[in-house]
């Protein structure tokens, strides 16, 4: 049988493998094949209470009554926060293995405290202290950056999430720099500590095609599925040439670039378990430093006619105080902002169920 091409990756690469999941099942099934951590947001938190919903309705009925006071929201993000725990034990080998570098599990602060720096901080902290091995996301908007400095000074290991630009993960990348900085003049430990800053690499592409057909621009379909990747390098390069301590991460994966393009750096790349099923029974053969090759001129050129990717891909190309109205900030975050409200209606079909039905 031919060798499952992350475990190459493992083997042969500093490039690492997390999966887009927290259901412990895909999770463990990733396992054989060499995932070393995993991401998570309210959308995967959902599909994974979903996915074994007679044992997450137990639970749901069982808080109820314990917490007999509880809204059905606080009984939706109880169940996240228990969710997370689970999945985050499944993790804890690989994360004394690597001493906190990897072996971590993502868990999201509320979308809805996108606009609170104070309120994401606090909510960081809460959350880290759930399991050793937590990583907590939080949003990248104008008002969230100083969170991460101040979540970081306070020991929170990091995920920047909602990013999709050179200069947004360089934002990231100084504010984490300036929290641990902190740390270490007050002699406070960093050694387990590992923040990553996520680049929505497929939500790049997503917003080129969206910007192009709104602009009435004619580009080729296939160049503009290189506009993830290409910001990705191109951060990857900046990351490369400052010395940044946080790593880039790949994920919301909309082609087989989105992992076989960005290998080879000290970066991590998160695909959903189904493209990792899809990848492994592809039998891709890795180019193990495909992060060092550049994106052909041509494409680059093309993409470069169009402004909303220029903003992603420029080192300056978008102002910290435009980071919350950039169009693919705004797409995400009303995703991520319905996936509460579902997370709720879910818990109250549950604690005050249709008698219709």
């Amino acid at each position: 049988m031919t060798q499952s091409p992350f475990l190459i990756m493992k083997e042969n690469s500093k490039t690492v493998l997390w999966n887009d999941s927290a259901d412990p099942k895909e999770l463990k099934d990733a396992l054989t094949w060499g995932i070393v951590g995993a991401t998570c947001n309210p959308v995967i938190a959902l599909s994974a209470i979903k996915a074994d919903k007679e044992y997450w309705v137990g639970r749901i009925k069982e808080y109820a009554k314990n917490h007999p006071t509880a809204t059905d929201d606080q009984i939706g993000w109880a169940m996240v926060e228990e969710l997370s725990i689970n999945a985050a034990k499944i993790f804890e080998p690989e994360f004394e293995k690597q001493n906190g570098r990897n072996g971590r599990l993502s868990i999201q602060t509320d979308p809805r405290n996108f606009r609170d720096a104070k309120a994401l901080t606090e909510q960081a902290v809460v959350f880290s202290k759930l399991s050793k091995n937590i990583i907590v996301k939080i949003p990248v908007t104008s008002e969230a950056i100083s969170a991460f400095e101040e979540a970081t000074y306070q020991g929170v290991s990091l995920n920047a999430t909602v990013s999709f630009s050179v200069a947004q993960t360089i934002a990231v990348a100084e504010a984490i720099e300036r929290g641990l900085k902190r740390r270490e003049a007050e002699g406070l430990d960093i050694s387990q500590m590992g923040p990553v800053c996520t680049i929505m690499v497929g939500r790049v592409d997503d917003w080129v095609k969206v910007s192009a057909e709104k602009s009435g621009a004619m580009i080729d379909p296939g160049v503009m599925e290189w506009a993830g990747v290409a910001v990705f390098k191109h951060a990857h390069q900046v990351y490369k040439e400052r010395g940044y301590r946080t790593r880039l991460l790949s994920a919301a994966f909309r082609n087989h670039m989105h992992w076989s393009q960005i290998l080879g750096g000290d970066s991590v790349i998160s695909p959903p378990y189904a493209w990792q099923v899809k990848i492994n029974n592809a039998g891709l053969v890795p180019n193990l430093n495909s992060i060092e090759e550049p994106v052909d001129p041509k494409i680059l050129k093309t993409l470069q006619t169009l402004p909303e990717f220029n903003k992603m891909y420029d080192v300056d190309g978008l102002k910290v105080e435009e980071f919350t109205n950039f169009g693919a900030t705004l797409r995400t975050l009303r995703g991520f902002l319905q996936s509460v409200n579902d997370l709720e209606a879910f818990v109250r079909d549950v604690t005050v169920p249709n008698p219709d039905k």
